[in-house]
């Protein structure tokens, strides 16, 4: 169990119950696929469709596309189920970790978990839902649940315990007064009666292996291979062997069977109709206006004429690391267990054009199998892009050069032993120099260090720095690279000023460890301020290295922790946990990544929690962001999770010393709408703040660091202002610009 730290704690203790929250916002959008289709139903002309990570809408007749995610309005991520009543505009969506959404016209109105059996240890991932009227039956691991979408409550449960092991529902329906569900062990019935619960009572239709089950005008259910309609306790072989059947789906007119390699269509008697092949595998099938819509794993919804339709984003959710250049994004899938073994994700990576997200086709079907860590564009030529792929198997681990996302050449993959000279990530220096950190360095005592990119001879010249193990992504600024060594022992994080000579091996070197406070000597991530100070996030905490120019070449420079008074007891922020990330932004706040515990948004000393988000209180997919990155043109930060990016609209965009666009909201303030605080935002670095109202007199007055400012409406005894104008006087540190605002209250 990760251990969080008294200030963690006292803020895990405000937050509420996930169904009472309101855990998205304006400020937030997704990332998110939505290539993998899980299911869909048709609604008078319009697609709803469920995806891994959020559910989308399909016009048919317009082409227009909506999304409903995390980020604008539903709970969770890792979509395993989904049913939509077209008649009362009712879904039910299930997801991985057994909670579900109720999706309504006014909005998701709900979310309750799964009730589980006494008992019962397995997974509670939601393995099917089907909608009758106001009712679902909701199909888990130990059995079937009646769901009322009325009520938003669970009705009766059947528990199917049979010689003390639980089987699981794969799927199930209601047809008439009976629920039907089918299992590895046969067709299973009960009437929706008092004896439900009681799984003695249940009787089982027919004895086989039974995976997909679906009903409207007829009941059909199928094995892997055999479809059968049912009718008054007859099952009929539908005249079809099939491969491996992916769905089965009913409707007014048909019996859709999705089949591994393609989609059969057949009329509500089992007459064979049309088949039709999407050049790909699909989870799912239906049929609208007498076409064939296909639920793809890989391209979103297909028609017969194989046009596309979905909502843009990257080829799968699985991320790591993000780089931006100007309006575009290239996103890493691989990552690193424990920081050393590869986990061979083998998927590339994913690139936003500024138009259009891309899917490289060198990665497709590629016998390589790729752990890409990081991707690099070259900041004078966007179009020339470097990623490292860090793998233990032969000739594959190496740096690899891309043009327009076309494959042109790889570096450094044919060492002697897969175990030696790990890249582990990329970073261009302010000349456009281009470096990549590498670990376990074959035949060296220093075995830690980078590699340098010429130019002229299109080669990586490789430079031994220091004895520490694997790497991390590397950061460069003046001439100096700082490298995160993720080993307990010897790690740390690595200097070396490298000057005019890259490849110079006699320049000042230092290892910040344990010897120079560091909590721990693994060092997972860095950043360097606005006032050149060095953030570590190490596996036990966070520090900070002051004067890093000075520091490398002093004997023993000491690292600071960040001291919080929390209910007048002083605490080390962050102490024991492990600091996946730290982003500056343009107002030099900090975005930290904490391993478990979400992300927080501290004042630029660290010793203010300005916002905390995790994945119960915001959008977030998980509590473990792996990359974070700020647009400080915009203000737009990017969270990065192995479930997925989220984004997010701060309030910070470039903060220089003088003023931007000063924006006020909201404005005006009505008290029965918004109870928060009213932020001002475009200010200069350092800003003092005058509020006035209309007589002149001064009711509020502060200092604001950092772009933005946030007040609470209070006046200088602590006491809400009355209703009214407000002027708000403004001037930068020297004087030399001022700016103006008006804030109009109402109580």
């Amino acid at each position: 169990m990760k251990k969080l730290s008294i200030i963690s704690l006292g803020i895990l203790a405000s937050l509420q119950l996930v169904n009472a929250q309101t855990i998205s916002s304006k400020k937030w959008s997704d990332l998110f696929s939505y290539n993998n289709v899980i299911a869909m139903k048709e609604d008078n002309g319009k697609i709803v469709a469920a995806a891994e990570n959020g559910l989308f809408y399909y016009t048919i007749s317009t082409g227009e596309i909506t999304k409903l995610s995390k980020a604008n309005g539903l709970h969770e991520i890792k979509i395993t189920a989904f049913d939509y009543n077209p008649q009362t505009k009712i879904g039910l969506i299930g997801y991985q970790n057994g909670s579900l959404d109720v999706v309504t016209p006014d909005g998701v109105t709900y979310v309750v978990d799964i009730p589980i059996a006494t008992g019962y240890s397995g997974s509670k991932k939601i393995n099917h839902i089907s909608i009758t009227g106001d009712q679902a039956v909701v199909s888990v691991g130990y059995g079937v649940s009646i769901f009322d979408l009325k009520k938003k409550e669970f009705k009766d449960s059947a528990f199917f315990l049979n010689g003390g092991v639980y089987q699981a529902s794969n799927e199930a329906v209601i047809f008439g007064n009976k629920v039907y569900s089918v299992t590895n062990n046969g067709l299973k019935t009960h009437e929706l009666n008092t004896t439900f619960p009681v799984f003695t009572t249940w009787a089982t239709e027919m004895p086989g292996n039974f995976t997909h089950i679906d009903s409207e005008s007829v009941l059909t259910f199928s094995s892997p291979t055999t479809s059968y309609i049912y009718n008054s306790g007859v099952s009929t072989p539908i005249g079809q062997t099939f491969t491996n059947v992916h769905d089965i789906v009913v409707n007014a007119n048909n019996i859709i069977v999705t089949d591994q390699a393609r989609v059969y269509v057949f009329n509500t008697n089992g007459t064979a109709g049309s088949a039709s092949s999407f050049g790909e595998e699909c989870n799912t099938a239906t049929t609208v206006g007498g076409n064939v819509y296909g639920g793809t794993i890989l391209s979103g919804i297909k028609n017969n004429a194989n046009n596309t339709f979905k909502p843009d984003g990257p080829y799968k959710n699985t991320s790591y690391k993000i780089s931006l250049l100007n309006d575009q994004i290239w996103v890493s899938s691989g990552s690193l267990e424990s920081y050393n073994a590869p986990s061979y994700r083998n998927l590339g990576y994913y690139h936003f054009d500024g138009g259009k997200w891309n899917y490289p086709d060198y990665f497709i079907n590629n016998p390589i199998v790729f752990n890409i860590l990081d991707v690099a564009p070259n900041p004078s030529n966007p179009s020339e892009v470097f990623f490292v792929n860090y793998s233990l198997r032969p000739n594959e681990k190496g740096i690899y050069k891309m043009e327009n996302n076309t494959f042109k050449k790889v570096y450094k993959n044919n060492d002697s032993n897969n175990n030696y000279n790990r890249p582990g990530g990329l970073v261009f220096d302010e000349n456009n120099q281009l470096f990549v950190s590498v670990g376990v360095i074959e035949n060296q005592v220093s075995n830690t260090g980078y590699y340098f990119y010429n130019k002229g001879t299109d080669d990586f010249t490789i430079v031994p720095i220091i004895a520490a193990g694997n790497v991390q992504k590397p950061l460069v600024k003046d001439g100096i690279i700082y490298i995160p060594s993720p080993f307990f022992d010897p790690g740390g994080l690595i200097m070396k000023q490298y000057g005019n000579n890259p490849t110079s091996t006699s320049t000042p070197i230092k290892l910040i460890n344990k010897s120079n406070n560091l909590p721990a000597s693994g060092t997972v991530s860095a950043a360097i301020d606005k006032d050149d100070n060095v953030w570590i996030g190490t596996r036990g905490g966070l520090r900070i290295l002051s004067n890093p120019k000075s520091a490398i070449t002093e004997t023993s420079p000491q690292t600071e922790a960040i001291v919080i008074e929390q209910n007048g007891i002083a605490e080390e922020l962050f102490r024991d946990n492990t600091i996946l990330q730290i982003e500056v932004d343009g107002g030099n706040h900090k975005w930290v990544s904490v391993d478990g515990g979400g992300i927080y948004y501290l004042s630029a000393n660290g010793e203010q929690v300005i916002k905390r988000f995790t994945k119960e209180n915001s959008p977030l997919p998980t509590n473990s962001v792996t990359d974070i990155k700020v647009d400080n043109k915009t203000g737009k930060v990017y969270f990065v999770t192995l479930d997925g990016i989220v984004t997010y609209q701060s309030d910070v965009a470039d903060v220089t010393s003088g003023f931007g666009n000063v924006l006020v909201y909201p404005n005006p303030v009505v008290y029965s709408n918004f109870k928060g605080k009213v932020t001002i935002k475009g200010l200069a670095e350092k800003t003092n703040i005058r509020i006035a109202d209309v007589a002149g007199n001064v009711v509020h007055s502060a200092v604001a660091r950092g772009g933005y400012y946030e007040w609470d409406l209070n006046n200088m005894k602590g006491a809400r202002v009355a209703s009214g104008i407000y002027f708000v006087l403004m001037t930068n540190e020297d004087g030399s610009d001022k700016a103006t605002a008006k804030i109009a209250v109402v109580n």
